[in-house]
């Protein structure tokens, strides 16, 4: 799909704000269901933008910055596979492929993120020199240019990907042997699911794994609709906060005390 000039600026301004959003984290233009679906919105492929966000962010759900080690660069991927998604033209047979684009982009975001971050720490020695003379104006000043870096991290690539012709995207990807898609494409969905397992590994507990064990069983019921699989998870989201509420006052007979167990603290006053 070949995009026009007003396209090209929108997705660049999206990406703009995906780089700064990944250290602001105040609007989450970063995150990839965000993200896409807004390159999806301003390219014209508002459905495809959302499916492929929706997958990204699936993975993304894993990354978090722990201790020195840094998360991969959620935006970088997003914004570049949604580009390459868009200027693909193959449609939803080309979310496998963009997903598994997606991986090693996200990793590459982390050296653009360690040259911009390397210079941001000059820029703190600049304001410092601002702040010992009281000259707030110039600090403000700098640290705008500081957060527009971060902007310009995901802004730049953008770009260089927009000018490519969506001919060129094209001819790339049909050069691609039927091998190496199907592989993208089950890369991308295992990926996908490791970085689920992550986040119900961080959170996994006595008290979770009932409920997701239930979750995961009626996942396999083909006659429920996401609809219904969403009210069911509210339903008891709610049923065990009632529970917590009601396990935490150690019970109306024998006042025992909260054991961060709801369910176990109910039986117990029984």
């Amino acid at each position: 799909m070949e995009l026009n000039a007003i396209q090209m600026i929108l997705v660049v301004v999206v990406a703009f704000l995906a780089g700064m959003e990944g250290i602001l984290d105040e609007w989450q233009f970063h995150q990839p269901l965000v993200a896409c679906t807004l390159i999806g919105l301003v390219t014209g492929n508002l459905t495809l933008g959302v499916m492929l966000g929706g997958t990204l962010q699936m993975i993304a759900l894993g990354w978090a910055n722990i201790g020195a080690a840094v998360a991969p660069d959620a935006a970088l991927a997003s914004v570049a596979s949604a580009i390459i998604l868009v200027e693909g033209g193959q449609g939803t047979k080309g979310i496998g492929t963009a997903t598994g684009v997606a991986i090693p982009l996200a990793v590459a975001g982390l050296f653009l993120t360690m040259i911009v971050r390397t210079i941001s720490t000059a820029i703190v020695h600049i304001m410092d020199a601002q702040a010992k003379k009281g000259n707030w104006r110039m600090i403000n000043l700098w640290q705008w240019i500081a957060i527009c870096l971060q902007g310009l991290r995901i802004a730049i690539p953008a770009a260089l990907l927009l000018a490519i012709p969506s001919s060129v995207v094209r001819s790339w990807l049909a050069m691609m042997p039927q091998w190496l898609n199907e592989g993208m494409s089950i890369g991308g969905g295992m990926v996908v699911a490791v970085g689920y397992a992550m986040v119900i590994n961080m959170m996994a507990s006595k008290e979770v794994w009932p409920f997701f064990a239930i979750g995961f069983a009626l996942a396999a019921v083909k006659d429920l609709t996401l609809i219904a699989l969403g009210a069911i998870g509210l339903s008891l989201a709610l049923m065990y906060l009632a529970l917590e509420s009601k396990g935490g006052k150690g019970g109306s007979n024998s006042g025992s005390d909260d054991t961060g167990d709801p369910l176990g603290d109910i039986i117990d006053d029984y």
